[in-house]
């Protein structure tokens, strides 16, 4: 079993939701994402999605971009993160997803990404702009090496494409919170229960919630109807403002714990 839909099925039997953190591969090097990532797990997350650092990030607000500049600037590179995801394998066993724009998977071979990826011991991927109608080479290698598949769905998603994305998805459907790019906010929208029970109709996978998500009020806004939350810019914030990689260990230690608190089961 696939170790997303392991981890999944751990928390429905538990009564939890998922806290799914989000770093940016990289930054500020590849020694600091491994033991980010690796102090991220013990401290309550569920699933680590790493950041492939990319030049043109469209879907990225600023905080994102300027963590993929300087991982850029500090040589980060394709196989750069498949081999700090090989080391990060030595140490944690949760899930990684990998979460990319399609130019650099295309650069690499899309069938060669996909075996490189599971082979490193990444469990799924994202690739932010790749529709899902487009998707079917890459949905045959990812399937192939034993990958999930794991899509955007918006505020603005059609029924149609939210049913053909249901059709194929795996590992968990990524629901965003609203329309724009990442980035932390001051509140959740009203009206996404009403867009996670629509993709569940459609869907069994889990539905999770990301983009805007900051605050531990935030994911547990959300999880009371999704399956778990994705916060992102607010821990690379972190890594940014530090003074060093230990002090930003320790500070995004702190944050997930108080984070995680937010997707344990309601008593």
């Amino acid at each position: 079993m696939n170790r997303i839909d392991k981890t999944f099925s751990e928390l429905k039997a538990s009564g939890d939701k998922a806290l799914i953190c989000f770093l940016t591969g990289g930054d500020p090097d590849f020694a600091a994402t491994e033991n980010l990532v690796c102090k991220a797990f013990e401290s309550g997350a569920d699933i680590i999605e790493i950041g492939v650092p990319f030049s043109d990030p469209l879907a990225d607000g600023p905080t994102i971009q300027a963590a993929s500049f300087r991982a850029l600037e500090a040589d980060a590179s394709v196989r750069g993160i498949f081999d700090c995801v090989r080391s990060i394998r030595k140490r944690c066993d949760q899930p990684i997803v990998l979460m990319t724009y399609y130019n650099p998977v295309q650069k690499y071979g899309v069938a060669n990404f996909a075996t490189d990826a599971a082979g490193a011991g990444a469990d799924g991927v994202i690739m932010v702009d790749l529709p899902v109608e487009e998707a079917s080479d890459w949905k045959t290698a990812a399937d192939s090496a034993g990958l999930a598949t794991i899509f955007l769905l918006a505020p603005t998603s059609t029924k149609e494409r939210i049913a053909l994305t249901a059709k194929m998805a795996s590992g968990f459907i990524y629901c965003v919170s609203r329309t724009g790019v990442t980035g932390a906010q001051a509140s959740v929208p009203t009206d996404l229960k009403s867009l996670v029970d629509t993709i569940k109709s459609a869907s069994d996978l889990p539905v999770v919630i990301g983009f805007g998500i900051s605050k531990p009020e935030h994911v547990r806004q959300v999880t009371e109807f999704a399956d778990g939350a994705v916060v992102g810019s607010a821990l690379v914030k972190i890594v940014a403002d530090s003074a060093d990689s230990a002090a930003a260990i320790e500070k995004a230690s702190k944050f997930v714990r108080t984070l995680k608190e937010g997707t344990e089961k309601r008593k």
